[in-house]
């Protein structure tokens, strides 16, 4: 794989509307530092619609693809296939993690550990 190029592109909301898009962000933040180096890596979500070229080549060159999304919206995981790439997993905090949306200073050091051991699952495949 090309150097600069981790093996998997995190696509994460990072919505500060809510405690659950907040955490996307910084548990993403976490989970980079908590794999092997080059395992992972977050990218640009919004270098996908504006079609930035760095961005798309390397979201081409990854050998997976992970969407964190804090709500049901699904923000991340929709702007990825809308830019055509297929996520290889997605996350949604509310809907897989049973974390419950509040207000963005509501966060649960509990609950964030909870986002980071599921998103360093989904990096490391499992």
């Amino acid at each position: 794989m090309s150097e600069n190029v981790p093996e998997t592109a995190l696509f994460v909301c990072f919505g500060a509307m809510s405690n659950v898009g907040m955490m996307t962000g910084l548990a993403a933040l976490e989970a980079v530092k908590k794999v092997e180096k080059g395992k992972a890596g977050i990218f640009c979500l919004g270098g996908l619609p504006t079609q930035a070229p760095t961005v798309l080549a390397k979201t081409q060159a990854v050998k997976r693809i992970v969407t964190v999304d804090g709500c049901p919206l699904n923000c991340s995981r929709k702007i990825v296939e809308q830019a055509g790439f297929t996520p290889t997993r997605t996350i949604n905090l509310v809907t897989d993690c049973k974390i419950a949306k509040k207000d963005a200073s509501m966060f649960d050091p509990g609950e964030m550990q909870q986002a980071v051991e599921a998103i360093v699952n989904a990096i490391n495949g499992e």
